[in-house]
């Protein structure tokens, strides 16, 4: 099984995604890894992303969704998916389940404003809540919860508990 932990910038996907893969035994990925380095300097300034940026790098992670459902992996996978559109480009099997980390504009600024060391910084908040196009067929958590919390209700739904 693939799962996508998706969000905005701030939502926790890291953290959510690590978390949940430790607690599962699975390998954890970041989409962060695989954006050309062009993409993470417009992110480094601040520039959003249009989807013609994406593009190259959806294809990237489809491709690696494809290889690991071929060889069987188990994988969490920490990446925005924030469209409708790029999620059915991820959708590489049905083995991909997504988990949604929904919550406010003000939760996430304020998680933003005091991590350190990540190309996204506070000014693509709002560039990405106006991109977003929430999901209607993934397990939703609230951020807002603990990461114990969240893993915990992720694995009930997901069935892993």
């Amino acid at each position: 099984m693939i799962v996508i932990v998706m969000g905005t910038t701030g939502s926790g996907k890291t953290t959510i995604g690590k978390l949940l893969a430790k607690s599962l035994g699975w390998e954890f990925v970041d989409a962060d890894d695989f954006h050309p380095p062009a993409n993470v300097e417009k992110m480094k300034h601040g520039i959003p992303l249009t989807d013609a940026d994406r593009m190259p790098w959806l294809q990237a992670l489809h491709g690696k969704i494809v290889e690991w459902t071929a060889g069987r992996q188990n994988v969490v996978l920490a990446c925005s998916a924030l469209k409708q559109s790029y999620r059915d480009e991820l959708r590489a099997s049905s083995e991909v389940r997504f988990v949604y980390l929904k919550g406010s504009y003000e939760l996430f600024s304020r998680r933003v404003l005091t991590r350190k060391g990540h190309f996204a910084k506070q000014d693509l908040i709002a560039s990405q809540f106006a991109a977003l196009e929430e999901p209607t067929d993934a397990i939703v958590a609230d951020a807002a919860h603990s990461p114990e919390e969240i893993v915990s209700d992720v694995r009930k739904q997901l069935g892993t508990s």
